[in-house]
């Protein structure tokens, strides 16, 4: 059984569809990001996989169960670190983990957690004492202290530094490891490309593109721009394999030191997707 199987979903707000009937599957063990704009509907679908929103048509199944009427045992098997959570600024960071780790039949060790989370120096710090980010990093913590089996990921590296970023990665990637199932959403291409095994591209409620970052939006099929500098002219040709006229491009004795060869990066791919289903 998929982690998540969505056919058909809708969330309709006063007369105006914020989702729009989106099919969408997520294997057990995956990392898959859903990418988009904001104002695409991410967090609304999102929360709806959580069971923390209505939606209005289609069918959700998450973990073998319907988040929307699901009790407290689906809720256990899952971890959410939303999009802004809210803070006990007087408890401590052990305090705040110890807290949720409580609510958990078999949580990881506090301790554990807050070095997983990179908050072991701040481990005795109450929360309304840390910057923007290492408050970012107690989300992440109490979303993983349950061990959860799916784990909910809404723009979850905001505020980090690219340093604090890079860790985060790594404890995605061992999560991953362990098994656990991950949905994340993410306005960093850089991220999704480094962590996600498949991802979707969500535009005005409706899903654009799916695929492997490798693979989205006919990324591997397209053309490889080839430019170079000749006779004083700059000189650029886009072909499917560039093999043949960088031959060519040796035979005639042209300078090599100016041949540059690019693809498409997903950046580029999403930019087109967002710009043309707008």
């Amino acid at each position: 059984m998929d982690a998540i199987e969505v056919r058909g979903l809708r969330k309709t707000y006063q007369g105006q569809e914020a989702v729009r009937g989106i099919d969408l599957t997520v294997a057990r063990g995956e990392v898959f990001a859903l990418l988009g704009p904001n104002g695409a509907g991410k967090t609304t679908t999102v929360e709806i996989l959580e069971g923390h929103r209505r939606r209005t048509g289609g069918t959700v199944t998450v973990l073998g169960d319907d988040p929307g009427t699901a009790g407290r045992t689906w809720r256990a098997r899952i971890g959410v670190v939303l999009q802004n959570a809210d803070d006990a600024a007087d408890l401590t960071v052990t305090e705040m983990v110890k807290h949720i780790a409580g609510l958990y039949a078999d949580p990881r060790p506090v301790a554990e957690v807050i070095d997983l989370a990179g908050l072991t120096e701040k481990s005795r710090s109450k929360i309304r004492a840390l910057s923007g980010g290492q408050r970012r990093r107690v989300d992440v913590a109490l979303g993983i202290v349950g061990r959860p089996e799916l784990l909910f990921l809404d723009e979850p590296t905001t505020g980090f530094d690219p340093a604090a970023r890079r860790q985060f990665w790594d404890l995605i990637r061992a999560l991953a490891v362990e098994g656990t199932t991950i949905l994340l959403t993410t306005h960093y291409l850089e991220e999704a490309e480094a962590l996600a095994d498949r991802l979707a591209v969500l535009v005005g409620g409706q899903i654009v593109a799916e695929g492997t970052p490798a693979t989205l939006g006919g990324r591997a099929s397209a053309g490889a721009k080839v430019s170079w500098r000749s006779d004083g002219v700059n000189r650029s040709e886009t072909l499917p394999d560039p093999s043949d006229l960088i031959r060519r491009l040796v035979k005639e004795d042209a300078d090599l030191s100016t041949l540059t060869i690019t693809r498409p990066t997903l950046e580029d791919i999403y930019l087109n997707l967002i710009g043309a289903n707008r």
